[in-house]
């Protein structure tokens, strides 16, 4: 094996018969090199957009939140519930209580999703950190206030500092019908707009608006103790999923135990498929840019007939010879898939620090480059998917130097 590998290095570096064979050589491990840069820079771009949409997320959504595992609301009358804020792991924990509702400013009405939410929701998420327009405040002491997502502020027509306020109304959840007077069988409330935030998703942007637990409470006819959810931010140094295996122990089968993944769970599996998507795509042409292995290898091996002929006749067999090629044509595809990686990582940390490839003028979006973020595993992928495919492509003609050789011997 040591012999054949000697061989082929030699092969690899050597002056060749026809100048043509180093030239097809030489492009394929360029084709090589170029899609396996070119599949290290798009993942981490990918991965890039990924992460930074799990920041915007994260800025809202809590390390964990509890629903109800059958229904749309559940009492927190329960030495389980009164026991969470103590846990040793539990940083804060926020009440929430979440419904549909018709909101109207002035001549301009639309549902939205009302989230009332208590006095610990700013130590929950990062709300400050995401408002765009006033300031963030559910009440002040004296008026129910309410925090809307942008877009939904645009829609309705209002800002921050507009001084009308919003009606709130919501059918009646206990009670009859009256069908004399249909206008009785909605509850009603106020609020002034306080401010205006953005995660720039559409769930929230267009469809949000915060209030107060108790304003939603005696709008949706909930008592004190009757929430839709229960948002948990948990001890910097905590295991997500240590605390959620323990949270699920203690409330039972009863309630679902969501970390942020699977709080957003169809967002981030679309993102999973999307990236496995253009992996495979990526392979494609990486099995394309292969092809030119064949013909290099090929070429190779009709220039060293009267080599292998020495060969056999100094006692190699069809093993050995079989070998030699086949690392040949390794080897050249190996160098292609080295010096890809090293400039596609190359390019990726230039990106990162300086950030030269922008998105349209750097002022559309909420970023001004594309995001890249490198992962090991990533890298692991695009090496392993050049070895196989490089040594499939090699395998093809050097099998092939065998079987001439046994046609021509009988």
């Amino acid at each position: 094996m040591r012999s054949a590998w000697q061989i082929a290095w030699r092969y690899l570096f050597s002056k060749k018969g026809h100048n043509a064979i180093n030239i097809v050589s030489g492009v394929s491990a360029a084709a090589v090199c170029v899609v396996t840069a070119a599949m290290i820079c798009v993942l981490s771009v990918m991965n890039g957009f990924g992460n930074l949409v799990e920041q915007m997320f994260s800025e809202f959504d809590p390390d964990i939140r509890i629903t109800s595992a059958t229904g749309k609301s559940f009492s927190t009358d329960s030495p389980a519930f009164q026991s969470l804020p103590s846990l040793p792991y539990v940083a804060t924990m926020s009440e929430q209580v979440s419904e549909t509702a018709l909101i109207q400013y002035k001549d301009h009405r639309m549902p939205a999703k009302l989230m009332g939410v208590d006095g610990h929701f700013q130590e929950l998420t990062h709300i400050d950190s995401i408002i765009t327009d006033g300031c963030y405040s559910v009440y002040d002491g004296a008026f129910e206030r309410a925090v809307l997502g942008q877009g939904l502020a645009s829609q309705l027509g209002m800002n921050a500092h507009f001084v009308g306020g919003i009606h709130i109304y919501a059918p009646k959840r206990v009670g009859k019908v009256n069908l004399m007077r249909p206008d009785e069988s909605f509850q009603e409330a106020s609020a002034f707009i306080a401010g205006t935030f953005a995660v720039n998703q559409t769930e929230y942007d267009d469809q949000l608006m915060l209030v107060s637990i108790d304003l939603a409470r005696d709008l949706f006819q909930y008592d004190s103790l009757t929430v839709t959810s229960l948002g948990l931010r948990l001890q910097d140094d905590v295991s997500v999923q240590v605390a959620k295996k323990d949270l699920k122990a203690r409330l039972g089968e009863a309630y679902t135990v969501a970390d942020r993944y699977e709080q957003q769970e169809d967002f981030f599996r679309i993102l999973k498929i999307e990236k496995l998507l253009t992996a495979l795509l990526l392979v494609f042409i990486l099995l394309i840019a292969s092809f030119n292995v064949i013909g290099s290898l090929s070429m190779l091996i009709l220039d060293k007939k009267a080599d292998i002929e020495v060969l056999y006749n100094l006692g190699a067999d069809n093993r050995l010879i079989r070998r030699i090629f086949l690392y040949e044509g390794w080897l050249v595809s190996s160098l292609g898939a080295l010096s890809g990686i090293v400039i596609g990582l190359a390019v990726c940390l230039l990106q990162q620090h300086f950030g030269f490839l922008k998105l349209g003028n750097g002022t559309e979006y909420i970023i001004s480059a594309y995001p890249v973020t490198v992962e090991v595993l990533d890298v692991v992928f695009v090496t392993m998917a050049v070895l196989i495919l490089g040594f499939g492509a090699a395998w093809l003609p050097a099998r092939k130097i065998s079987m001439n050789h046994e046609k021509d011997t009988l």
